[in-house]
């Protein structure tokens, strides 16, 4: 009997099997290196659309004030322009001195980012009652006003 195939075509054929697994192991590999697609960040219409129950009164503000330097300072600033130790550290943090930053924000809204958390800010999730939230959100919009 003679064989169909030499020894050469034979090694050929094994030489691109090899190969074609070898580009589709390096494709796979390259791919778990890569960082997962981010979701998009959409806040609730009806979150949106809460309204402060707490009016910005000189308490609220000193309340707001006592916990803004309790869990945001660190990263917002002392003065909320986003140069606190940590701010450095991460990409995006709104200067609230400006008063553009939030002029399209809702109360709502900064309500739920500060409830729920924001990419790498941290939720306060249900460490803090409500009034507390409130009390920081008038908080924060103070600063664009000083």
């Amino acid at each position: 009997m003679k064989n169909k195939f030499s020894y050469h075509e034979v090694l050929k054929k094994a030489a691109l099997a090899l190969l074609a697994i070898f580009i589709l192991a390096l494709a796979l590999w390259a791919q778990k290196d890569q960082p997962p697609a981010k979701a998009e960040y959409k806040i609730p219409p009806e979150d949106a659309a809460r309204v402060n129950s707490v009016k910005p009164t000189a308490e609220s503000l000193a309340k707001g004030k006592k916990m803004y330097g309790i869990d945001c300072l660190m990263c917002h600033g002392k003065d909320g322009d986003g140069k606190g130790d940590m701010g450095g550290d991460y990409k995006n943090i709104p200067d609230f001195t400006n008063p553009d930053a939030l002029k399209n924000r809702t109360d709502g809204e900064l309500f739920y980012v500060t409830r729920k958390g924001k990419g790498e800010m941290p939720p306060e999730d249900n460490r803090a009652k409500d009034d507390d939230i409130w009390n920081m959100v008038n908080y924060v919009r103070a600063f664009a006003k000083k």
